[in-house]
């Protein structure tokens, strides 16, 4: 693909449509679900998935479309992890047999895995910069929709919190 990468339409309804290009009504929105953690991850990369997947679930950012991605972003935490437990066991610079003093070479893969790392947690959103371009929707009811009474708020003369549940801080 060419080219910037596309907006999702989501995005572009936030920012109010700028290029006024029509906005794509067919755009897959999958559920809400944690995909099942595969098995050939090593135990590092596991731990990796319940902690990163946990948190995605409460959020609303993970899909079972997202498993390869979070699977790959896992996986090079895995392998990091265990490069850097390597680096602590080995000098960072060795003496090959022919003399050629050389850089570890678990000092390459720790700098590898640490690139990989940071394009896919890019894509997942897991980044602090990457998380400013998601959008994720409020889970629990709106306080608009509380269920004590119809008119609630309106009778007590309290307006609906709405920045305090859009910012998910708002507790019914």
């Amino acid at each position: 693909m060419r080219g910037r990468k596309p907006t999702p339409t989501a995005l572009k309804v936030i920012h109010g449509n700028p290029g006024k290009r029509p906005l794509n009504r067919r755009e897959p929105r999958p559920g809400v679900a944690v995909p099942t953690c595969p098995a050939h991850l090593n135990p590092s990369a596991k731990a990796e998935w319940k902690r990163v997947a946990r948190q995605m679930v409460l959020l609303g950012m993970i899909t079972e479309l997202d498993r390869a991605v979070l699977a790959s972003y896992c996986q090079a935490y895995g392998r990091w992890v265990e490069a850097e437990r390597k680096l602590k066991e080995t000098p960072m610079v060795i003496r090959l047999a022919s003399g050629v003093i050389q850089q570890s070479p678990w000092l390459a893969i720790a700098n590898k895995q640490v690139e990989l790392m940071q394009r896919f947690a890019a894509e997942l959103g897991l980044s602090p910069v990457s998380r400013t371009r998601v959008a994720v929707r409020p889970i629990g009811p709106k306080p608009w929709e509380d269920t004590r009474g119809e008119y609630t708020g309106l009778l007590a003369g309290v307006p609906p919190d709405v920045e305090a549940y859009l910012s998910g801080r708002y507790k019914p």
